[in-house]
């Protein structure tokens, strides 16, 4: 038996196994940097596997190892994501989370098994391996600033130091059984915007000396979308959605002060940097101009996410291999964001997706939603293809 056929038959016997191991994590999941118990967890089975790890990165952070033969001539790194959002769980699943509002409704709980599960093979078959592969489980990928940029600061890949890195995700628009790759930038940066209009307030029959907040706040939204707008082009898709505004007025009343937050979105940092001034100097001239007041606030989220070209055509190419040609698939571009964006602006990386659809078992679902599901047959599919790419790697660079 080649070692592919080995890794679909390992595949296969732990798949049921696997799916246990997710079906405990979606039972109990954790927000973001408070994934203590499911760290524990993970930590227990890597050590039911005899897989050596190192943990307390970012407090909840794990970084497996796996030595095959020289072992420090090339190093792979997978990443999977262990934490669950602030949703309240309506799927009606026999496991669903028993924690009032937090879901894993991003598919975390998939991600971090089949890397786990990815591991359990590759121990099997680490006497074949030239090379070491890394198992990185990452905490707080949902909220900025971002576990992968705290897992970097502290040194997580630092020994040894990945030459790729390599993450798959979810995506319920893709069939079970089915993979997706883009070369190049793939997924938007993501800033928060916060903006703040501040006035006299008074009565609203009555506007003499007072400052229509309310007014300025409109006039702000749309300049700064007019402005974002602009910097939109084919080659870098730009955007600036406001999803909130609150001014604690009534029919006849001018509020003191009017909250408005958003985000904003881009393939280009030079263009990022320098839209945050000139979007922050045109809300902070219109406030004045209608003798109000703003301030304009940044929190700084994640860069854009590039797929190195020759890493992702390798992994293409080698999934095309391990699943057929007819199972995958070209992505679009997207403006959603993810924090792996971080790694791949320090190491070539490439970040897939897995298809979790299955039409006629009726799972048919959206992410970040209560009722979100996955065909756990993915799990099989996830896992075999994971640990052949990380193999399929190791060859390659050897």
């Amino acid at each position: 038996m080649d070692l592919k056929d080995r890794i679909k038959s390992l595949a296969l016997k732990f798949s049921q196994e696997i799916i246990g191991i997710r079906r405990h994590i979606h039972k109990y999941p954790e927000i973001s940097f408070q994934e203590f118990r499911t760290s524990e967890f993970i930590a227990s089975k890597l050590n039911d596997y005899d897989i050596p790890f190192r943990k307390g990165f970012v407090k909840t952070g794990i970084v497996a190892q796996i030595e095959g033969n020289n072992s420090r001539k090339k190093v792979i790194a997978l990443r999977a994501d262990i934490d669950a959002l602030p949703i309240d769980e309506q799927s009606g699943l026999s496991f669903r989370s028993v924690h009032k509002g937090i879901m894993h409704a991003c598919g975390h709980d998939v991600h971090t098994a089949t890397l786990i599960g990815a591991g359990r093979i590759l121990k099997e078959v680490e006497n074949e391996l030239e090379g070491t592969v890394l198992l990185i489980f990452q905490p707080g990928e949902e909220l900025v600033p971002g576990g992968a940029k705290l897992m970097l600061g502290e040194g997580a890949l630092g020994n040894p130091t990945p030459d790729i890195v390599i993450a798959q995700h979810v995506l319920p628009e893709l069939d079970t059984g089915t993979f997706g790759f883009r070369e190049g930038k793939y997924m938007a940066s993501n800033d928060e915007i916060y903006i703040t209009v501040t006035g006299k307030g008074g009565h609203a029959a009555i506007p003499k000396g007072t400052t229509d907040t309310l007014l300025i706040a409109s006039k702000i939204i749309v300049a700064l979308k007019e402005m974002a707008a602009s910097y939109h082009s084919v080659d870098t898709p730009t955007l600036l959605s406001f999803g909130k505004i609150q001014g604690e007025g009534a029919t006849n009343v001018i509020p003191d002060e009017v909250k408005i937050a958003g985000t904003f979105r881009t393939f280009n940092e030079t263009l990022r940097k320098e839209a945050h001034l000139e979007m922050k100097n045109l809300a902070v001239s219109i406030a004045k101009e209608l003798e109000g007041s703003c301030r304009f606030r940044v929190v700084h989220g994640y860069p854009y996410l590039v797929n190195n070209k020759e890493v992702t055509s390798a992994a293409r190419k080698f999934t095309e291999e391990f699943i057929g040609k007819k199972n995958v698939f070209d992505l679009d571009l997207r403006m959603t964001s993810e924090d792996f964006a971080f790694y791949s602006q320090v190491f070539p990386s490439t970040f897939y997706r897995i298809g979790v659809r299955n039409k006629q078992k009726g799972i048919i679902s959206s992410l970040h939603t209560p009722t979100f599901d996955i065909d756990e047959e993915a799990i099989f599919h996830g896992m075999g293809n994971l640990a052949w790419l990380a193999v399929s790697f190791l060859k390659l660079y050897n």
